[in-house]
C-alpha cells in the first residue's frame, strides 16, 4: 500500500491503539487483584475454545515498559487501556487496592514520559464476580458500585488521563453476556436483560458525575456499532431490520443522547426510576464508536423467542473470525450517527477498529499480514470520506496494540499489529506495524487543515 496515496487528517487527530486489562495483563492472583466474572467463566469447561484463561494473557501487567515502548516507536498519539475493576477493588466494594492503583499509576506516568496520552476505560467486561454474585448488572446496586469505583480511580489519576471512558461496548456486554450467554456471566435471558442496559447507563451516568467531580478531562462512552443490512425484502424482513437496529444501535445511544429508550421492542422498563434518563443523558464530551462489520438480519423463523433472526452478510471477504470484511459501512455508521443525532451527537473518535487473521512467523521470525494493512487502509479512507461528509470525527483506535486473549475464543484470533508467541511472550512487530507506523509518521508531517 502505498502511503503517499493515504489521504491527509484533520490537525490534531489522534492516533491510537486499543487493549483490555483481561485480555492482556495476566497476574490474575497478583498484588491483591480479586477473581472477576472472566476467571470464573473461563475456569468453566467447555466455555473457551481452546479451554485457555487470562490468567497470564500477555503478561503486561509485568512487561508495560517495553509495550510502552512499541507504542513510542510506532509513534501514537494515545492508548487506550482498561482499568481492572477487580484489581482496584478485589470484591467491588469498598477501600480501594492500593497495589492495583499503583500499577496503573506506573502506567500512567510511563506514558506520559513517552508523549502519549493515557486513555482510561473503567470497564472492558471484567465485572468483580462478587458483584456477580449479588446479581451483577440485573441489579440495580451495581450501578452505585460502579461510581465509587470511579471516583477511587479519577482520585488518584484524574490529574493524568487525558479521556475518560466509562464503559466498553455495552450492548455486547449484556447481549452476549446476559442475554445468549456466550460470554461471561454465562445467563441466558434474552430480552429480560434489559435491566443490564439500564443499569450499565445508570452506571455510567453517576460515573460522570463522580469523573466530573474530580477531573476536568473529557469524559466518553464506547459503543459498538453496526449497520443492519436485510437479508430479505419482504415487510418482515425490513420490520426484523429496524427492531435489531434499535436492539444493537439505539438502545445505548437514544438515552445517552437525551431520547429516551426506543419502544419498538417492547422492553419491560420496570426497572427504570424517575430521573433515571436525565442521570443517563449527561453530556457527553466525545462518543467512542466500534466498529467491525455490518449485520444481515432476516424476519425470524415462526416459534422463535426473538423477532429477527441474524444471517451471514455475503459477498465479502471474511477475517479469520469470519467477519466480513465491508470498510463502507464504516463510513454509512458514521453518516447514520450524525444524520439521526444532528447536533446532539459529540465529537466522534473511533475507538476500536481492526480484524483478526491467522498470523504466523515465517521462516525468519518475520511477520507478514497484508491482509490487516489491507483492512486498516480502507478503514481509515472510510474514516476520511465520513469527515469529508461533515462528520466530526476526532482520533482513529487500532484494535488492538498485541496479539491478546481473545474471550471465549482464548488464544485461537490475532488482532494484534505485534505478534505475541505466548510461551515465551515474545513480541514482533508485523507488517502492519511498521505500514501504521509510516501512515502516522506521514499525517503528522502534512495535516490537512
Amino acid at each position: 500500500m502505498s502511503i503517499a496515496a493515504m489521504p491527509s487528517f484533520p490537525t490534531g487527530f489522534r492516533w491510537g491503539v486499543s487493549t483490555s486489562a483481561y485480555q492482556i495483563e495476566g497476574a490474575a492472583g497478583t498484588d491483591g487483584r480479586g477473581p472477576s466474572i472472566w476467571d470464573t467463566f473461563a475456569d468453566t469447561p467447555g466455555r473457551i475454545a481452546d479451554g485457555s484463561s487470562g490468567e497470564i494473557a500477555c503478561d503486561h501487567y509485568h512487561r508495560y515498559p517495553e509495550d510502552i515502548a512499541l507504542m513510542a516507536d510506532l509513534g501514537v498519539s494515545a492508548y487506550r487501556f482498561s482499568v481492572a475493576w477487580p484489581r482496584v477493588q478485589p470484591t467491588g466494594s469498598g477501600a480501594a487496592n492500593p497495589a492495583g492503583l499503583d500499577f496503573y499509576e506506573r502506567l500512567v506516568d510511563g506514558l506520559l514520559d513517552r508523549g502519549i496520552d493515557p486513555v482510561a476505560t473503567l470497564f472492558h467486561w471484567d465485572l468483580p464476580q462478587a458483584l456477580e454474585d449479588t446479581g451483577g448488572w440485573l441489579n440495580r446496586d451495581t450501578a452505585d458500585r460502579f461510581a465509587e469505583y470511579a471516583d477511587l480511580v479519577a482520585d488518584r489519576l484524574g490529574d493524568r488521563v487525558r479521556l475518560w471512558i466509562t464503559l466498553n461496548e455495552p450492548f455486547i456486554h449484556m447481549s452476549l453476556g446476559y442475554g445468549t450467554g456466550e460470554h461471561a456471566p454465562g445467563r441466558a435471558l434474552l430480552f429480560d436483560a434489559f435491566p443490564v442496559a439500564h443499569h450499565q447507563l445508570l452506571g455510567h451516568g453517576l460515573a460522570v458525575a463522580a469523573l466530573r467531580a474530580r477531573t476536568a478531562a473529557p469524559v466518553a462512552i464506547a459503543n459498538n456499532y453496526s449497520p443492519i443490512r436485510p437479508a430479505g425484502d419482504t415487510p418482515a424482513d425490513l420490520a426484523a431490520v429496524a427492531a435489531y437496529e434499535a436492539l444493537h444501535n439505539r438502545l445505548f445511544t437514544d438515552p445517552l443522547l437525551g431520547r429516551g429508550y426506543p419502544t419498538e421492542l417492547g422492553f419491560d422498563q420496570s426497572a427504570v426510576r424517575d430521573g433515571d434518563l436525565a442521570v443517563i443523558a449527561a453530556p457527553l464530551d466525545v462518543l467512542g464508536v466500534n466498529y467491525y462489520n455490518p449485520t444481515a438480519v432476516r424476519a425470524a423463523e415462526p416459534g422463535s423467542p426473538l423477532p429477527f433472526d441474524l444471517v451471514p452478510l455475503q459477498g465479502y471477504p471474511r477475517t479469520a473470525f469470519d467477519w466480513p470484511v465491508a470498510p463502507e459501512g464504516l463510513r454509512e455508521l458514521l453518516g447514520w450517527l450524525h444524520g439521526r443525532y444532528g447536533a446532539d451527537l459529540p465529537p466522534i473518535q473511533i475507538t476500536e477498529n481492526g480484524c483478526a487473521y491467522d498470523d504466523l512467523p515465517d521462516a525468519d521470525g518475520r511477520v507478514h499480514d497484508p491482509d490487516r494493512i489491507a483492512y486498516l487502509d480502507s478503514h481509515l479512507r472510510a474514516v476520511r470520506a465520513a469527515i469529508d461528509d461533515g462528520v466530526e470525527v476526532t482520533g482513529y483506535f487500532v484494535w488492538s496494540l498485541l496479539d491478546n486473549w481473545e474471550w471465549a475464543e482464548g488464544f485461537t484470533k490475532r488482532f494484534g499489529l505485534v505478534h505475541v508467541d505466548y510461551p515465551t511472550q515474545r513480541r514482533t512487530p508485523k507488517s502492519s506495524y511498521a505500514w501504521l507506523r509510516e501512515v502516522i509518521a506521514a499525517a503528522e508531517r502534512t495535516p490537512a487543515r
